[in-house]
C-alpha cells in the first residue's frame, strides 16, 4: 500500500511523527491507529494493522506520541492525558487536511488512550481496541517497584520497560492513577469491538470482561487465540485487522464505486518512490513498481510481470473453457509464465509457460489442451504484434486552456 509522512503539531507546538497508510485509490474512510506503551508508529503491530486496513480501503494515521520515535517532546513529561491530547490533535489535523476520523483504534494502553479520547472527537464512529487494560494504572504493575519509588521520591527515574531504558516523570505516575476509566467506557456512546488474547501474558484476560460489562451495547468481543500482547505473529496481527475492517464496515461509509472510466487500464504516480504507480484494470485497483534493483520499491508488479499475469490469465481461463465445452473432468487449472529477452534475435520478447491440469485425462486429451493453450487470445495478440494510435498529449491541451 502506498504510503507517506503526516507530520501534526500537539497541543504545546511541538512537532509529532506520523505516517498515512492510503488505500489504492479513494479511502472509503480514514482511521487513527494509537500504538502500545513505549512502543512507536513503527511497531511491526501498528504497522501490519495499519497496512492491513488500507488494503480494505480504510486510510491510516499511525504516530508517535509525544517524545517517542521521531516525534518531538520529551517522554519525560508523558502521561495518560498527554497520550489522549495527541490523539485529538491528530485528529484534528486529519480532519483539517480533508481526512475526518471515523475509526479510532488503539493497541494496549493506546486502546485506553482511544476509548478516553472517543468523547472528544465528533466524527468518530467506532472504536476498536487490542489487548487494552481496563484500569490504566495497570502500567505501573509491568514497572521495577524499586524504580517506581525512586520515582515518586525524587520525581523522575529511569526504568527499564521491554528490556528498553525510559526516563519518566512523578507525572505518568499520578495521572494514570487518577483516572476513571470505567466511566469513560460506560460514557462512550460509540460502537465498540474488543479483540484481546486469553493467554496475554502483559495485559490478562479480566481486563476485557471488565471493560465488557462496563460498556454499553452495541459492544463486540473477538479472541485472539494464542496470540502474545504485542502480536508479533504476523498471521496474528492480520486476523486482528480483518476483524476490525469486517466489524467496522457497518459503521463506516460503503466502499466508493470503481469509476470504470474510458480506458481498460489505468496508472498514475503516487509520488513515492521513482517509479510506484497506482493502477486501475477494470474494476480491480493495485500498485505497480520495479523492484529496488533498478531504482524503485519493490512494492508492485513491474509492467512485463503484468504482461505476463496477461497471458497466465488468458491461458488459464481459455483452458477451463475449452475442458468445460468438452466435458472432460478437470478440477484444477494453473499456468506460469515466464518472460526474458534474447539480444541480437529477430524477435527479443521470449514468453514460456508451464500449465498444471488436475484431473483424470488421458495423455490425448492433456496434448489437445496444451494445443489449445497456444490458441488463447492473449498469446495471438502477443505472437501477432498490434498496431498503435498516436498518443494523446492530455498535458498540451490543458496547457492551451490556461493560455
Amino acid at each position: 500500500m502506498p504510503t507517506q509522512p503526516f507530520d501534526f503539531l500537539n497541543a504545546a507546538g511541538e512537532r509529532l511523527s506520523g505516517r498515512l497508510e492510503l488505500p489504492v485509490g479513494p479511502a472509503r474512510a480514514w482511521a487513527l491507529f494509537a500504538h502500545c506503551f513505549t512502543c512507536g508508529k513503527d511497531n511491526i503491530a501498528a504497522v501490519r494493522i495499519s497496512r492491513r486496513l488500507a488494503g480494505a480501503g480504510v486510510g491510516v494515521l499511525r504516530f508517535d506520541f509525544t517524545g517517542l520515535g521521531r516525534s518531538e517532546g520529551d517522554f519525560a513529561d508523558t502521561s495518560f492525558s498527554l497520550n489522549i491530547a495527541d490523539l485529538v490533535a491528530a485528529a484534528g489535523a486529519m480532519a483539517a487536511a480533508g481526512m475526518p476520523v471515523m475509526l479510532l483504534v488503539g493497541h494496549s494502553l493506546g486502546g485506553a488512550a482511544v476509548m478516553a479520547a472517543a468523547g472528544s472527537l465528533p466524527d468518530a464512529r467506532a472504536v476498536a481496541t487490542i489487548a487494552a487494560p481496563f484500569d490504566v494504572a495497570h502500567v505501573l504493575a509491568q514497572l521495577d517497584p524499586d524504580a517506581l519509588a525512586r520515582i515518586e521520591a525524587d520525581g523522575e527515574g529511569v526504568v527499564a520497560i521491554a528490556d528498553r531504558p525510559f526516563r519518566v516523570g512523578r507525572k505518568l505516575i499520578d495521572d494514570l492513577r487518577q483516572q476513571d476509566q470505567g466511566a469513560r467506557i460506560a460514557a462512550l456512546r460509540r460502537p465498540l469491538l474488543l479483540l484481546h488474547s486469553p493467554t496475554d501474558a502483559v495485559v490478562g484476560i479480566d481486563n476485557v470482561t471488565s471493560i465488557y460489562l462496563a460498556a454499553r451495547h452495541p459492544k463486540s468481543f473477538v479472541s485472539l487465540d494464542g496470540a502474545d500482547h504485542l502480536l508479533g505473529n504476523g498471521d496474528d496481527a492480520a486476523f486482528a485487522a480483518d476483524m476490525i475492517a469486517a466489524w467496522a464496515s457497518r459503521y463506516l461509509p460503503p466502499p466508493l464505486p470503481t469509476a470504470t472510466g474510458p480506458f481498460d487500464a489505468e496508472a498514475e504516480e503516487t509520488g513515492l518512490g521513482k517509479f510506484q504507480l497506482a493502477m486501475r484494470a477494470g474494476k480491480a485497483a493495485f500498485i505497480a513498481d520495479e523492484p529496488e534493483s533498478v531504482g524503485g520499491l519493490g512494492s508492485g508488479p513491474t509492467p512485463y510481470n503484468l504482461l505476463s499475469a496477461a497471458l497466465a490469465a488468458c491461458t488459464t481461463m481459455t483452458l477451463r473453457l475449452y475442458a468445460t465445452r468438452k466435458g472432460w473432468p478437470v478440477s484444477r487449472i494453473s499456468t506460469g509464465v515466464r518472460h526474458h529477452k534474447e539480444g541480437g534475435a529477430t524477435l527479443p520478447d521470449v514468453f514460456s509457460r508451464r500449465v498444471e491440469i488436475e484431473g483424470a485425462l488421458d495423455d490425448a486429451q492433456r496434448a489437445e489442451l496444451a494445443g489449445v493453450a497456444d490458441r488463447c487470445p492473449v498469446h495471438r495478440t502477443l505472437e501477432a504484434g498490434a498496431r498503435f494510435e498516436p498518443t494523446e498529449a492530455g498535458w498540451a491541451a490543458t496547457l492551451r486552456r490556461e493560455d
